[in-house]
């Protein structure tokens, strides 16, 4: 049986019946020629008294696209047969309730509740394995049943570079250290890989970085370390023994530029317990684990935020960690909406802002300035389809009824990138 990858699957973009689902008239094209061209700066749409700045790289990467591709591809060409998946296919509840719609069901929530019990699972049954990945333990499980967990297996390559890196890093006599959100599915998954090859420890944040640089600089009791991280280190870990050299990987949706930050904060705390002449030594260089697209579409935010704007929105999953990294970098210039679609929008008035930190909705009213024309800037996470998108973007449009219309807009900007 093949292994069904975007290397030997048609685009899902090619599945007609799929494609509205996904594709954007507006954005697509004009994404499409930014990724060709390498265009610097944003796609500017002036629809005269408002305007759009959209950053030049968002929404799906490639390892969501993958494990879009091989999940349709898998209802469409498997009728009749019960189809699984380890967890949520991405953090965006419109792809995933239209998957279940369609017949897929999902083995555990993205929290890791059990739905449906390893028993209940058959030999004949297709389980697909999600871009997130999957744990040692949940692969065990299922070869137990007598599954096949290799041939759906859309695992995206950069959570597995992430893997194989770990690998190579504990065969040198490294501890990893994971930037990540604990109870996250990729996180998870790395987190029982690693601990595999060698010890390993998950912290959350740059805060957290400097808790654990305060034990390894003896600042704190190493006891310590038994509480502060109680759950998230590997079985048998000791202070003493595995906190003298450290390999920094991530989680691939988290900020970039803090797994950096955290990598450069453990150097300077074992530089100065052991000196600079072997530094490299003590500390790996991991930069070549952070995700491309991860970079890309935070890199492209930050650009984005250069340009004067009245507000930001963007648009992604609520439990979507690259999309709240985004909403971070945005709210720290500006009014930032985080929204999952354009049913958000209640009206030109009042919009649903998710509360990310408190985990809570509110709404804002007024949200939309009064003075013309209004600039928003305008990006999504990597599990936002561009269709989406677009349906945000006409929805903020109608709020002003004298705007361009939006095919020679979008020809003109499309005319102006060639």
């Amino acid at each position: 049986m093949r292994k069904y990858n975007s290397r030997n699957l048609k685009k899902v973009y090619d599945l007609g019946q799929y494609a509205p689902l996904y594709k954007s008239t507006i954005l697509t094209p004009l994404k499409s020629q930014v990724f060709t061209r390498d265009s610097k700066g944003p796609i500017v749409l002036n629809f005269g008294p408002v305007i759009f700045l959209v950053a030049r790289h968002f929404g799906f990467c490639k390892g969501v696209e993958n494990a879009i591709e091989v999940a349709y591809e898998t209802l469409l060409h498997h009728p009749g047969k019960q189809v699984y998946m380890i967890s949520e296919l991405i953090h965006n509840s419109f792809v995933n309730e239209d998957l279940q719609a369609r017949g897929l069901r999902f083995i555990k929530k993205a929290d890791g509740t059990q739905l449906i019990p390893w028993t209940e699972i058959q030999a004949g049954d297709i389980v697909i394995t999600p871009a997130f990945g999957a744990t040692l333990e949940d692969r065990q499980a299922l070869e137990n049943q007598g599954v096949d967990i290799r041939s759906f297996d859309a695992t995206c390559r950069f959570v597995e570079n992430v893997w194989f890196r770990a690998k190579e890093l504990g065969e040198q006599g490294y501890t990893v250290v994971i930037h990540g959100k604990f109870r996250h599915e990729e996180t998870q998954a790395t987190l029982s890989h690693s601990k595999s090859f060698t010890p390993t420890v998950v912290v959350k944040d740059l805060e957290e970085a400097v808790i654990l640089g305060e034990i390894i600089a003896g600042k704190r009791n190493a006891d310590e370390f038994y509480t502060l991280f109680k759950g998230k280190y590997s079985e048998g870990f000791e202070v003493a023994r595995d906190l003298e050299r450290i390999a920094v990987v991530n989680q691939t949706t988290m900020l970039a530029t803090e797994t950096t930050e955290i990598a450069e904060h453990f150097k300077s705390v074992l530089v100065n317990r052991f000196g600079s002449e072997n530094e490299d030594y003590y500390i790996a260089n991991t930069r070549d684990t952070l995700c491309y697209a991860t970079k890309n579409n935070q890199g492209a935010t930050m650009d984005l935020l250069t340009y004067p704007a009245d507000l930001a929105i963007v648009i992604g999953g609520r439990n979507s960690s690259n999309t709240s990294h985004l909403v971070e970098l945005c709210e720290q210039r500006l009014p930032t909406y985080f929204i999952s679609s354009e049913r958000d929008i209640l009206d030109c008035n009042r919009i649903e802002h998710y509360d990310f930190r408190l985990h809570r909705s509110q709404i804002v009213s007024p949200f939309m300035p009064e003075s013309i024309p209004v600039r928003i800037l305008l990006t999504s996470g990597a599990s936002c389809p561009d269709a989406i998108v677009e349906r945000v973007l006409e929805k903020l449009k109608a709020c002003f009824p004298d705007s361009l219309d939006t095919e020679a807009v979008m020809l003109r900007v499309s005319d102006e990138r060639k």
